[in-house]
């Protein structure tokens, strides 16, 4: 039997109520990042989805989704970007300005980051509301690039941030109401 029929990545997800307020139930990936065989697992099972995609590079927005971006950019034998808050990159860059519920923030990459038309993988440990993962496709747009698709490890349905990034391939290994 292969690791990934015996492996439920669910097993490693610990759910925390009323954190970091009364009526939030947390999903906690620290026991998934503290077993190699479920963070190895998780990486393995986004590449096997991911592969049919055609993709030149994968970023992530800091911090947790570079968890999961760099292990799966090597096991895709790719390029890592990073996406970052203003100020964090040292280099000249593209930044994209976004609402939020309550305020705005922005993101920046390097403007070598990724090249025109390269075909850009958006991965992340959670997909909530949408917002940041929106403002990455953006943002990877502006850089005249193109998203190949955006890979979650849990997806809150519950929250709808599906429907922002509706029209790009998109896929999350686990997804809770």
């Amino acid at each position: 039997m292969s690791t990934s029929q015996k492996l439920q990545l669910t097993d490693y997800i610990r759910s925390i109520p009323d954190f970091p307020k009364p009526g939030i139930l947390f999903r906690d990936i620290t026991p998934l990042l503290a077993a190699p065989e479920a963070l190895r697992e998780a990486v393995h099972q986004m590449a096997e989805r991911c592969r049919e995609w055609d993709v030149d590079c994968v970023a992530a927005a800091e911090a947790r989704g570079f968890i999961f971006a760099a292990p799966l950019a090597l096991e895709l034998n790719v390029a890592f970007v990073p996406i970052r808050k203003p100020g964090k990159l040292p280099f000249d860059t593209h930044a994209f300005h976004y609402e939020l519920e309550y305020g705005t923030d922005t993101l920046e990459i390097h403007t070598d980051g990724v090249a025109p038309n390269q075909n850009v993988l958006l991965v992340d440990d959670l997909l909530a509301t949408g917002g940041t993962i929106q403002a990455c496709c953006r943002l990877v747009e502006k850089a005249d690039a193109r998203v190949a698709g955006c890979a979650f490890l849990i997806e809150l349905e519950s929250l709808g941030g599906r429907k922002l990034i509706d029209g790009y391939p998109m896929f999350s290994l686990i997804r809770y109401e």
